[in-house]
């Protein structure tokens, strides 16, 4: 069997990948302002060529470097369990990234950032957010109708508070990476929702 076409397009595929994750980290260390695509080329060692083929922009490596970052948040969402079991996890995932991983706390501030001018991100981070408001609000509707939750929370309002709060803590203030102020954030949160808060933030799920 001439397995030629597969091993090129799996090539392809990994040339592609590596390249976003090379401009994600640059972004992460340099910022959009200092992204050079000959740069993110030069890390993953193909020529200025081959990054154009996959990319014709530098516009278009910045926005699939957004959606990179959005999609690392997809470890954080469980698949089992019950309903208040499930935002558990998903809330210890979410703080375990927000402490543990300094390239997406950089890179989500430059999105934020540029999403004010650019409408291509502001669409990525518009569709993650309605993607994520959609989770927890149902989420949280299951647990309602289940019993998971000793109360009855508004479903709509608890996602809303969840997504706000979260956000918050990832705002590119100077000095905002504060580890001690994310635990007492997510703490409060699982106090308020009837959660337990494990003591320390499990390893996320490998994707």
């Amino acid at each position: 069997m001439d397995e030629g076409p597969d091993r090129e397009q799996a090539q392809a595929g990994g040339n592609r990948q590596a390249l976003v994750q090379a401009a994600y980290a640059r972004i992460a260390s340099e910022g959009f302002e200092g992204l050079r695509t000959r740069d993110v080329a030069a890390d993953v060692g193909v020529n200025i060529g081959t990054l154009h083929y996959y990319f014709p922009s530098k516009e278009a490596l910045i926005h699939a470097a957004a959606l990179h970052m959005t999609q690392k948040f997809t470890v954080t969402v469980p698949q089992e369990g019950s309903p208040a079991e499930q935002l558990r996890e998903h809330l210890e995932g979410l703080r375990h990234l927000l402490k543990t991983d300094p390239e997406l706390w950089s890179v989500g501030s430059e999105v934020a950032l540029r999403a004010a001018r650019d409408d291509v991100i502001a669409d990525i981070v518009r569709q993650g957010d309605d993607q994520w408001y959609s989770f927890l609000r149902e989420l949280v509707a299951r647990g309602v109708e289940d019993g998971s939750f000793e109360d009855s929370p508004q479903p709509e309002s608890v996602a809303a508070t969840l997504i706000a709060t979260i956000k918050g803590l990832s705002m590119p203030w100077p000095g905002a990476f504060r580890p001690e102020q994310i635990d007492q954030t997510f703490e409060q949160l699982q106090r308020w929702l009837g959660l337990s808060a494990a003591t320390t933030s499990p390893e996320p799920r490998e994707s």
